[in-house]
């Protein structure tokens, strides 16, 4: 069977090309996505690390109670992150860094959450990506997504599959299944899905949340 998956430098090149517009464009249409999983983290706390932290957008959703580190695959939308941790607004960012989400420097165990919003969808590999996120996160600690899943049936779904066709130029990936997290989930013996719900108003975008499950004293 043919990958559905984004070849890596499709994605570098395509978001290389959006930095310039990225705020512009995509801030106002994934607000709702992106507050509500910042929402969902500062409940957790913390040190928080934002896997595709891209030009930081995210940066005004936490407050002193969250220590952030982001990561991205793309040098010019660091860039324009950097410019923002520069203007001295933002003293909860701590750092933000070149990395492939799917081969992270970070120990084990670093993290009390990590986040990726619009993410997962448009990795490589995303099933690597979650299980790096997994291994950097501490034990009790939380993986949470914002994303548009697929639809599955019916007309929307139909149409999810013909623009995936249009807009793999684009760095997009419309047509990525809930499937592949829950699989993911499942062949991981301490990793369980405790939320995913519909972000308001629209229902377009999708929130998951996993834990990773504390290690069991012995009896």
């Amino acid at each position: 069977m043919t990958s559905t998956d984004l070849d890596k430098s499709i994605v570098e090149t395509a978001y290389a090309r959006w930095a310039p517009i990225y705020d512009a464009v995509c801030g106002p249409v994934m607000v709702k996505g992106r507050r509500a999983a910042a929402k969902a983290a500062r409940t957790v706390g913390g040190k928080i690390l934002e896997v595709g932290v891209g030009t930081g957008l995210s940066f005004d959703d936490y407050d002193a109670t969250t220590e952030i580190t982001g990561i991205d695959l793309c040098a010019p939308m660091l860039e324009k992150a950097r410019a923002k941790m520069a203007s001295g607004r933002y003293p909860q960012v701590k750092a933000v860094h070149l990395m492939d989400a799917h081969q992270m420097s970070f120990a084990d165990a670093t993290f009390d959450c990590v986040v990726a919003q619009f993410v997962i969808t448009l990795v490589a590999n995303p099933e690597q990506v979650l299980s790096e996120c997994h291994r950097v996160v501490k034990p009790g600690g939380r993986i949470i997504l914002v994303n548009h899943l697929y639809s599955e049936r019916g007309v929307a779904a139909a149409v999810e599959r013909w623009a995936a066709q249009k807009t793999r130029s684009l760095g997009l990936r419309p047509e990525f299944p809930f499937a592949r997290l829950q699989a993911w989930a499942s062949a991981n013996k301490d990793a369980i899905l405790v939320e995913r719900r519909k972000v308001a108003p629209f229902g377009i975008y999708t929130l998951v949340c996993f834990e990773r499950m504390a290690v069991q004293a012995a009896a």
